[in-house]
């Protein structure tokens, strides 16, 4: 973490002075604003924590309840959301309360005695090979909890406007806030009160049943599966011996997913209850929650659970759905004003652990979008890129959990393979992990003709992170942990062996990286740019690098030691960036999207290509 490069700091570093709209923000929701977040679900509050790194930019979010969830209903944190996390500030801390999948058990019916269950397999959870972040389990609650922290924090000082409610909206053609939108006080001394309100942008994060989503035409598209499911958290005493691992149970009576939750004694429990009948109307939806915890007895059998507790539970039935476009831009040429997330575009089974983290993957594409738009870093066309990169993301998650669904609702007769689970399970990893999205080419994802020079940061994917040594103090870090939720784009060059080409490519880039950057601002206020050398660190002088790599920033014009970096290994660093990553040792570019995607790979001698990608994303200032 870096910090007093703006004076001394010695309260809580985390909090940065407000700035632009924070500095003495409205209690009220005001007439006019730059962008409307309707809802303080997961994508909500994930936008607005982005939003506050935008303080020129006036951001409100409205929820009708009238405060903070209490009990959240999702609860899986895959590793590609704890990496975003740790780029909002706050994966170390919800980490350190979580539940760490580290196993994942299959039990099915004892061969000898069928209507017991045994354990049939042992599977690493994926979490522990893929990623250096963990697979949690912990209250969607207190995401949400970390989040408006990240968005009260942050210099926009963006807090939730509680108790208000969305009515409608109408855009309008023209003006300089044209999307009318009516909102109801459903809280406090206003309750019932409504009022009109005027906006430039609105993002619909207002849920599955979305008034947003209505309200410009959009409709789900696809059908509820024929088949219910009981959930519950609860507090139990029980001789399963498997009660803290994750858990895949099929058994005669019916099917189990077991997740233990944070504490060390919650547990959610998702129970088969099995095929819904064509004119069942959602009664099923009406289960008792005794039946369901007799129901869960029939399967464990011959174990049994004691419910002690319950903190929450519903019955659901399985649904597969995806909004026909993710914006209101309905077969028109305007750019599009209103936009969709999370379950107000995409429905499916929670069993998959995917609905959270999904839908906070949206909100992080559309916040920085939203921001480099609104301060006149970027054309308004970017804003169309939101829906053309995260509708096929949502189908293939629809696609992956009617899979996934189908294999965990099967019943014992229709097993050949008392495997084929678990080894699902882990050939798929990469995607419920959120590590397989992938954009295809676009205004700011760039082709693949020279992806052979970065054969390890694959194009339109995730930039996966590898340590390195930071040469100003000889310490082992992740290259991509560097890189926070700020709206910053990140350049990073891999150096050729002595430096020479590097030094050439510098000096050219600097001039275009001005080019976007205001003349007030810090150099790197806009493209933050790195230098890994592959040269040993104690061989090297941070001073001697390229200037653009050791910038003043700050109104004290103070050095900035951390931007160049070794990949030769030492005793803190075991790997070689170059090797693990497949990185040309005659030096190669990789420049990465505010939202940690790969955009770009460019050889040291394509200054002109980068100019022009450079130029098809940003407007000059």
């Amino acid at each position: 973490m870096q910090f007093h490069h703006h004076g001394y700091v010695s309260q809580d570093p985390r909090i940065v002075a407000a700035a632009g709209t924070g500095v003495d923000r409205p209690a009220d929701l005001p007439d006019e604003m730059d962008v409307l977040i309707v809802g303080s679900g997961p994508a909500g509050m994930l936008l607005a924590a982005q939003m506050s790194q935008f303080p020129d930019v006036t951001t409100r979010i409205i929820e009708q309840r009238d405060g903070r969830l209490v009990l959240g209903q999702a609860d899986g944190i895959q590793p590609r959301s704890v990496e975003t996390f740790q780029a909002f500030g706050f994966a170390e801390r919800i980490t350190a309360e979580a539940y760490n999948i580290a196993y994942m058990n299959f039990w099915g019916p004892d061969p000898e005695n069928p209507g017991n269950i045994i354990r049939t397999t042992r599977t690493e959870d994926y979490g522990l090979k893929i990623s250096e972040f963990p697979h949690l389990i912990v209250n969607q609650a207190r995401v949400l909890d970390y989040f408006a922290e990240a968005a009260a924090d942050g210099p926009g000082r963006i807090t939730p406007d509680y108790g208000i409610a969305f009515v409608g909206l109408t855009v309008h053609g023209d003006g300089e806030y044209p999307v009318e939108v009516r909102v109801r006080h459903t809280a406090g001394p206003r309750a019932g009160g409504e009022r009109t309100v005027r906006a430039k942008y609105v993002v619909g994060c207002d849920g599955a049943r979305s008034g947003v989503r209505e309200a410009i035409g959009r409709t789900h598209v696809g059908e509820f599966a024929a088949h219910a499911w009981g959930v519950m958290d609860v507090l139990v005493n029980t001789d399963f011996p498997d009660w803290r691992t994750k858990c895949a149970i099929n058994a005669k009576a019916g099917n189990i997913l077991h997740i233990p939750r944070e504490g060390g004694y919650l547990s959610r429990v998702y129970v088969d209850l099995g095929e819904v009948a064509s004119d069942d109307n959602h009664r099923v939806r009406q289960t008792p929650i005794e039946k369901v915890i007799e129901k869960a007895n029939e399967i464990l059998h011959p174990y049994t659970l004691d419910v002690k507790e319950i903190a929450w539970h519903s019955v659901y039935e399985v649904g597969h759905r995806v909004t026909d476009g993710f914006d209101d831009a309905l077969d028109s040429d305007r750019s599009p004003r209103v936009f969709l997330t999370g379950d107000a575009c995409h429905t499916h089974s929670a069993k998959a652990g995917q609905g959270m983290n999904v839908s906070m993957q949206d909100g992080f594409n559309l916040g920085w979008k939203l921001g480099a738009v609104l301060t006149g870093r970027s054309p308004e066309s970017l804003l169309a890129t939101y829906s053309a990169e995260r509708q096929p993301v949502a189908q293939h998650l629809i696609d992956f959990d009617r899979e996934w669904s189908s294999l965990m609702a099967r019943k014992p007769e229709e097993i050949s393979d008392p495997q084929e689970l678990s080894n699902y399970y882990l050939a798929t990893a990469e995607f419920p992990s959120g590590f397989m999205t992938h954009y295809t080419p676009s205004a700011i994802t760039g082709g693949s003709e020279h992806q052979a020079l970065a054969a390890g940061f694959p194009i339109g994917r995730r930039f996966k992170s590898s340590e390195v040594v930071r040469v100003s103090d000889g310490n082992a870090v992740h290259l991509g942990h560097h890189a926070k939720a700020d709206g910053r784009w990140r350049v990073y060059a891999f150096a050729d062996a002595g430096g020479a080409r590097l030094r050439e490519w510098a000096s050219a880039v600097a001039p275009l990286i001005a080019r976007v950057t205001p003349a007030d601002a810090d150099v790197d206020a806009v493209i933050d740019a790195k230098v890994i050398y592959q040269e040993a660190f104690d061989e090297l002088d941070v001073l001697s690098a390229p200037s653009l790599f050791v910038p003043r920033t700050g109104p004290l014009g103070l050095i900035d030691w951390e931007k160049v970096y070794a990949a030769t290994p030492n005793a803190w660093c075991p790997t070689d960036i170059f090797d693990e990553r497949e990185l040309a040792r005659d030096g190669v570019v990789v420049v990465v999207r505010p939202d940690q995607y790969v955009a770009a790979v460019l050889p040291l001698d394509g200054v002109a290509e980068l100019d022009a990608f450079l130029q098809g994303v940003f407007l000059a200032v």
